[in-house]
């Protein structure tokens, strides 16, 4: 499930080339098609914290897996870039949603190796990104841009992308009811019933996580929305630039397994802040790098830094969240730095549609995140950045 949904989240960014193509479109606006994917994964969120307080989290989780395959089926006919607007936000809601109600969950199943249950989980996710691009140059190269007939329709290749999603949620959903029906699931999230008052109890490390991911997360979903597009500016084949993307995104794959074990291990603060030191520098060595062995290189420590941060972070707050606020709490800290992030992609398109290069965009960026840095580094230094959720 967790692959589906986030295979629904991250399939725009290597689509959207057929996209612009498809709609004649240009990439700002293909940039806002990406933008509302993300935007609905970001929406959800604390509605879905609140949900949690009324009805068990695998509920929650089927209920993902039936709008997932709906949504995917209606964008796949999307024959507006208005309609494909509107089906890219709904698969994004639904991954929003999902996390909220699976993280606590999978952290609840195993209560004493959550880094490990985290980094898992978080692999499976990972692992969606990296088929992403694979299966969409696949299918590109399959059916062409003049598409492929079925039951006398011809489908072209984005839309038997979206299609494919629909039909393996469908079967996932199916397969997940019925394992859930025979397991003992644990009950605890039974005690956590107060969305505001999680709100009131653990707005410190809330702040804390938001302030570590949010501007992050925002840098991050501009550049690998348009990262095939990025690369193609330093005289990268579009085939070779799709497959960076695919490089930037398994590389990722061992980081969620490693990171989520030694998030159980060190201190969760100062690996956090190692891990955004790290991408800073990654950032800036991509737009100095030429030529592919350099692109190759950074791609590979660029992706396990980013996604370094996605397990510690999660680790962080779930391990250190209570049973009576762990899903509240992190419902209100997911909704609220991902509507942040969800901008990246439409941000980046607007700025490289008017005229600023690629280069002098991230380059930005990353003097903004250096700055983020220095301040949480104070913070920290003075003890003012909480390193545990409240217990009283």
């Amino acid at each position: 499930m967790v692959f589906l949904v986030n295979f629904a989240r991250v399939v725009f960014a290597p689509l959207l080339e057929p996209l612009k193509a498809a709609f004649s479109v240009g990439d700002a606006t293909v940039g806002l098609i990406a933008t509302l994917a993300w935007l609905g994964s970001a929406l959800p969120r604390i509605p879905t914290g609140y949900l949690l307080t009324r009805i068990p989290r695998h509920h929650v989780v089927l209920a993902t897996g039936v709008v997932l395959t709906a949504s995917a089926g209606f964008t796949a006919f999307s024959n507006s870039i208005a309609v494909l607007g509107a089906g890219a936000f709904l698969m994004g809601l639904a991954s929003g949603a999902y996390f909220i109600a699976a993280n606590p969950l999978v952290s609840e199943l195993y209560p004493e190796a959550v880094g490990r249950a985290i980094g898992i989980h978080g692999t499976a996710s990972q692992l969606a990104a990296v088929a992403a691009p694979l299966f969409v140059s696949w299918v590109l190269a399959r059916v062409g841009t003049a598409g492929l007939e079925l039951v006398g329709t011809d489908v072209t290749g984005w839309r038997l992308v979206l299609a494919s999603i629909g039909v393996a949620a469908a079967v996932a959903t199916a397969v997940l009811f019925v394992v859930a029906r025979r397991t003992d699931l644990p009950d605890a999230g039974s005690a956590d019933r107060a969305l505001l008052a999680a709100l009131r109890r653990q707005w410190p490390i809330i702040a804390s996580g938001v302030a570590i991911i949010g501007a992050t997360g925002f840098v991050w979903n501009g550049l690998f929305n348009f990262y095939p597009t990025y690369l193609q500016t330093k005289g990268i084949a579009p085939a070779t630039a799709r497959t960076m993307l695919t490089v930037l995104f398994a590389a990722g794959v061992p980081a969620f397994w490693f990171t989520g074990r030694l998030a159980d291990r060190l201190p969760y603060v100062p690996l956090m802040l190692s891990i955004l030191g790290g991408f800073v520098a990654c950032l800036l060595a991509l737009t100095a790098v030429g030529g592919l062995v350099g692109v190759v290189v950074v791609s590979v420590v660029l992706g396990y830094v980013i996604h370094s941060l996605f397990p510690a972070l999660d680790t962080y707050l779930l391990d250190s969240l209570p049973d009576e606020n762990r899903a509240s709490a992190y419902a209100i800290y997911s909704g609220t730095m991902m509507v942040v992030q969800a901008t990246g992609s439409s941000v980046v398109g607007t700025l490289t549609s008017a005229g600023f290069a690629f280069e002098f965009v991230f380059r930005s960026f990353a003097v903004g995140l250096v700055a983020i840095l220095c301040v949480l580094l104070a913070l920290h230094a003075t003890d003012r950045l909480p390193t545990e959720a409240a217990t009283s």
